[in-house]
């Protein structure tokens, strides 16, 4: 498995904004060879800001890399900095590869 995760830093009083760009966009990821799982969290408020953090689960590194260079990602991203002013600094995306499983 292949985990990416992008974090996010949503200005106080902006969430119900940042939430909604979100569940009403359509991801495209279900059409997508390799995808697994999106979660899209909300973490703990801090000086200015709120932390949200996306995971998504594929199979592999090269079905993730895949995805980025495939229209769906295009069509998923389209107008992704028009909310610019939700955000409190750029989102960082963190890459992990699998090392060991434990599944019920």
């Amino acid at each position: 498995m292949y985990l990416t995760m992008n974090r996010f830093k949503v200005t106080k009083g902006r969430e119900q904004d940042f939430e909604h760009v979100w569940k009403s966009r359509d991801s495209h990821l279900t059409k997508v060879a390799g995808f697994k799982a999106f979660h899209l969290m909300k973490g703990p408020e801090e000086d200015g800001y709120t932390l949200y953090a996306s995971h998504t689960a594929w199979a592999s590194e090269a079905d993730f890399i895949a995805w980025t260079k495939s229209e769906a990602f295009r069509e998923a991203h389209k107008g992704a900095g028009g909310h610019s002013d939700i955000y409190a600094g750029h989102p960082k995306l963190e890459a992990f590869e699998s090392v060991q499983s434990i599944e019920v």
